[in-house]
């Protein structure tokens, strides 16, 4: 069973992935700060290589790998930003990566992977599909398996987003992340409480994918048995280690509808003057629609990639 990392080795995922990704800047909007009553600081993973924070977990679990594994190739199976991740940290290596997706992935996603070099196999969308696809190639190749979010290195090199921001922006009050498999949520728990323990870690899903605080609620893994959202990147239902650190270091999880994420990504647009992709968004949509209160806290909000269709823009007029 996967582990949640330490703080230690996400300062050690730090110094192992520095020359391979970007330290992506803080931006920030005097009109949503005064809206919302509070200090808004944004992360912009949408300008990280690759256009999402997946770079930093994949180039971590890539370069940590023992040379005779490596050379066999890497295998995940994911919705698009991690699977680009992975092309391109195994393509520093020289390696083969595979990628199985679910054929409904955004052209975007799919043509992204690409040409970052991944092997693509496409399969129905769902998990089980996922799985058993990844399991072939596996057999197939003898590649290891680069689990998106159940996978202590992954973990680790997602926790150094919160390294990061936390150096640029000291003594926040809260942190806000989106929440998919939860890999990134795990390691930004595990890497803020190792610098502050005070710090409050909150975390936003769709209310079509809202597995999350079922399973807080519940106490145990709750599925959702079909979610659907257009934030295609946080429709993955939480593992073991994820939940674990979801279940004792996250503060709350609000929700939002798809309507909120979609005010959300354009009042980023408006605002900050950036494209992001609508998992991006849910964050601050739970921020004003009311499900995260936090008015009068210095509050960072990981903006986690901006690899968006833009033939398939949610307000785009026919």
């Amino acid at each position: 069973m996967t582990a949640a990392p330490a703080f230690a080795a996400i300062q050690a995922a730090r110094a192992r992935i520095a020359g391979s990704v970007r330290c992506t800047p803080i931006l920030r909007s005097d009109f949503l700060d005064e809206e919302l009553g509070a200090q808004l600081y944004f992360k912009c993973e949408n300008l990280q290589v690759t256009g999402a924070f997946k770079a930093r977990g994949a180039f971590n679990a890539v370069l940590n790998l023992p040379q005779a594994l490596a050379a066999r190739g890497v295998v995940t199976h994911s919705s698009g930003n991690h699977g680009a991740a992975l092309a391109l940290a195994a393509r520093s290596r020289g390696i083969a990566a595979y990628v199985v997706a679910p054929r409904t992935t955004p052209a975007s996603k799919q043509q992204n992977m690409l040409r970052y070099g991944a092997k693509l196999q496409l399969c129905e969308p769902t998990l089980a599909a996922r799985q058993a696809a990844a399991e072939r190639i596996i057999a197939d190749t003898g590649a290891t398996l680069i689990h998106p979010f159940d996978n202590a290195d992954v973990m680790a090199g997602q926790g150094t987003v919160a390294l990061e921001l936390l150096e640029q922006v000291p003594q926040l009050d809260a942190i806000v992340c989106p929440i998919g498999g939860g890999g990134l949520i795990s390691g930004t728990a595990v890497a803020a409480h190792g610098i502050d323990p005070r710090i409050r870690i909150l975390g936003a899903e769709p209310l079509g994918a809202d597995d999350a605080q079922r399973s807080k609620n519940a106490g145990a893994i709750t599925p959702v048995m079909q979610p659907h959202s257009l934030a295609d990147g946080l429709l993955a239902t939480l593992a073991p280690s994820t939940f674990e650190v979801i279940r004792s270091q996250v503060h709350a999880v609000g929700t939002v509808t798809e309507e909120d994420i979609v005010a959300g990504m354009r009042r980023v647009w408006e605002e900050l003057k950036i494209i992001i992709e609508a998992s991006s968004a849910v964050p601050l949509a739970a921020l004003l629609n009311g499900a995260l209160p936090i008015a009068g806290q210095r509050v960072g909000i990981v903006l986690t990639g901006g690899n968006v269709d833009l033939q398939r823009l949610p307000w785009k007029q026919d």
